[in-house]
């Protein structure tokens, strides 16, 4: 495999595997056909923003189509980060639909994946502290980490209790050192046990996309089109992270 840089933290052959379906999903979904009009479009924001960005209606129809698929894409990605945390060494994905999505019985670790800090909201939360804490017992001497992949700007690194407000009795949930709240960097580092896992996972992925899509016979890149300029994936990056 032909990654940009290489890849210690993971096994790469598994990696692949256990991403192919969901890359090739997220294709479909970026590039297939939208129906703007399923879901009730708000023709009166639509006015509104093609009089602001000086733009036809037509334009503006276009520019909400990118929006929509995008936004299938980012929902996906948390998906994305559970699948490659599960490829890794003890650790297992347990799809979807099950309370938590990783479990490693070896580590005696669950966790609940996140793409981002502000994926879920509010009482949310208070739902994923309580979901751990009654899963718990059915996992004497396990943590539960609830981790959030894309960090807040203002604490890029923690591993700390968990302990979300809850908005009905204006009160935090109490302090249980088994139930955790993790970033992504840190994470990625407890699941394979490299510092520097994120990292290599984050600059990997566009070749990793770019072969299992070629594999399916989605696209051509021969011609290099793929190619991201380091630095600005560098700097992505570090405004994610620091």
């Amino acid at each position: 495999m032909d990654f940009r840089v290489e890849i210690t933290a993971f096994n790469d052959q598994k990696l692949k595997s256990s991403l192919s379906k969901l890359i090739i999903n997220a294709y479909k979904g970026r590039t297939g056909d939208v129906d703007l009009y399923s879901n009730t479009l708000d023709c009166f924001s639509a006015v509104v923003d093609s009089v602001i960005l000086d733009i036809s209606l037509e334009d503006w129809l276009e520019l909400e189509k990118q929006r929509q698929t995008q936004k299938t894409l980012q929902n996906i990605m948390g998906d994305i980060h559970q699948e490659a945390l599960g490829s890794s060494g003890e650790w297992e994905s347990l799809g979807v639909g099950k309370v938590v999505d990783l479990v490693n019985h070896k580590q005696k670790i669950i966790a609940e994946i996140k793409n981002k800090h502000n994926t879920t909201k509010g009482n949310h939360k208070v739902n994923v502290y309580d979901d751990l804490a009654e899963l718990l017992p059915r996992y004497p001497n396990y943590t539960g980490y609830y981790v959030e992949i894309l960090p807040h700007a203002r604490s890029k690194v923690y591993n700390s209790a968990f302990m979300p407000p809850d908005n009905r009795t204006k009160r935090k949930r109490p302090k249980n050192d088994r139930i955790r709240k993790i970033d992504g960097r840190s994470f990625y580092s407890l699941v394979t046990g490299y510092a520097d896992a994120l990292d290599q996972f984050y600059y990997a992925l566009p070749s990793l996309v770019v072969e299992i899509l070629s594999e399916a016979n989605l696209i051509d890149y021969s011609n290099n089109r793929t190619q991201i300029g380091e630095f600005q994936s560098k700097e992505i990056f570090k405004k994610a992270y620091g």
